[in-house]
């Protein structure tokens, strides 16, 4: 999170003007334990110390999502996936490379 935040500046982003949206934390895997949850409430502890306010959130459950973010707009759209085909797509599809002055999150 430092990292990110730290190559947004670097770009010449102002950290008083960023704004967080945040998915997930689902309980996915029995065996897993209580990660998405722990990890989720890192998120929002993180987000409150930095001063960054949360717009948005969805987190919990047991189903994942797929998530489309438009960055110039700040415009967010979650979809819960539930089949098995669903839940199998996103770890087939590669990343798209784009070029210019990016910060890469995944």
């Amino acid at each position: 999170m430092e990292i990110l935040i730290n190559e947004i500046i670097k770009k010449g982003g102002s950290k008083k003007s960023l704004q967080a949206k945040v998915f997930g934390g689902a309980s996915m895997m029995q065996r897993l334990g209580d990660v998405g949850k722990r990890n989720a409430e890192f998120v929002l502890r993180f987000l409150e110390a930095e001063g960054i306010p949360c717009r948005a959130k969805s987190l919990g459950g047991t189903r994942a999502r797929r998530i489309q973010f438009w960055p110039a707009s700040g415009k967010a759209r979650q979809k819960f996936l539930g089949l098995q085909s669903d839940l199998q797509e996103p770890f087939a599809l590669k990343p798209k490379t784009i070029q210019g002055n990016s910060v890469e999150l995944f």
